[in-house]
């Protein structure tokens, strides 16, 4: 029979082991086999310039703002008879057809969108919706209400059951182009912004988005404030998505209450508002109307809106409306 001490010691031993084993296949463990070569470089992506935050020119935003805010509701669809997907359950065993997750996934536009644009309406703001082309064959009358909000629109890939990785360079502008070209039909207007689904890129994503138009993207999360990319051709344009307060990562993957959404989102915003007194920044609040969109958590979002209104120093814009305004900033790129 163990004593109380070995007790706790087994236990401690068996929590070790069991986080261990759950770092190991969560993919987050170092991977030991690669070996450090002192000679070898470090492969950058060299699609943009360094450049430190306090180094830069100040500017400010129309208005004489300093904080500019935009939303980017993902309207989106997936296939019924792949297991790829955000889900509220999990499906370990790739199951299909997981209905669980599909239907919840389905709420987001039966009616939690709806939600978003109640919220929106009322608070007077634009969202800049981040749409997977397939919604403009299968959900027309929701692109149609959502244009008629004035609402501004984004590339989104498909659907969100494929991505663009591993696609060759033909292969994936064909796919850029059918997406923006099928927004362009629906909406009237060609979309200027792009983010891919699942923030998915191929090494020549970025080239290809330029060479049909694209002028800005969300995908890059390495800045406060947009920054040219560097591309073979025309001009693109990286904007802050702001991956931290993603609905997806806290309410689904961290287990947020509403109360700490709120609280998430109201602290990313006071920081970014005292620093944009000495440079101008950009917040995106990312949002899926499957998530933030249930009756439980929309009110939080209804808060965070109109606490951030209140201020003087902020603008809320579209993502278009963002990057005119910071190339009117900075006229030589």
């Amino acid at each position: 029979m163990r004593t109380g001490n070995e007790r706790r010691d087994f236990i401690k031993q068996s929590l070790f082991l069991a986080g261990a084993a759950g770092v190991l296949a969560s993919g987050l463990a170092p991977i030991a086999a690669r070996a450090q070569v002192v000679s070898k470089p470090v492969r950058r992506p060299d699609r943009y310039e360094d450049s430190f935050i306090f180094e830069r020119k100040p500017y400010t935003w129309p208005g004489n703002k300093t904080l500019a805010i935009w939303i980017a509701p993902n309207v989106e669809v997936w296939n019924y008879d792949s297991p790829v997907g955000v889900g509220v359950s999990p499906n370990s065993g790739n199951t299909v057809p997981d209905v669980i997750n599909y239907g919840w996934r389905e709420y987001g536009l039966r009616v939690g969108l709806w939600r978003f644009a109640d919220v929106s309406d009322a608070a007077g703001v634009k969202a800049t919706v981040a749409l997977n082309s397939l919604v403009c064959e299968h959900y027309p009358k929701a692109v149609d209400e959502m244009k008629k909000r004035g609402w501004e629109f984004m590339g989104h890939g498909t659907t969100n059951s494929e991505s663009l990785a591993g696609l060759n360079p033909e292969r994936e502008r064909e796919v850029i182009r059918s997406v923006l070209n099928t927004i362009e039909q629906a909406t009237g207007r060609k979309p200027r912004g792009w983010l891919g689904s699942g923030l998915v890129e191929t090494y020549n994503t970025l080239d290809i988005l330029a060479e049909e138009g694209v002028t800005y993207c969300g995908d890059w999360n390495t800045d406060d404030q947009p920054y040219p990319m560097k591309v073979k051709t025309g001009k693109l344009f990286s904007i802050p998505y702001c991956m931290e307060i993603n609905d997806i990562p806290l309410f689904i993957r961290k287990g947020y209450t509403g109360e700490q959404y709120y609280r998430s989102v109201i602290d990313q915003f006071e920081t970014l508002l005292a620093d944009s007194k000495k440079q101008p920044r950009v917040m995106g609040i990312p949002l899926h109307p499957m998530i933030t969109g249930q009756p439980l958590r929309i009110k939080y979002l209804q808060r965070a809106i109109a606490e951030m209104q209140k201020n003087d120093a902020v603008w809320f814009a579209t993502g278009g409306e963002i990057i005119d305004a910071y190339q009117r900033a900075h006229p030589t790129g």
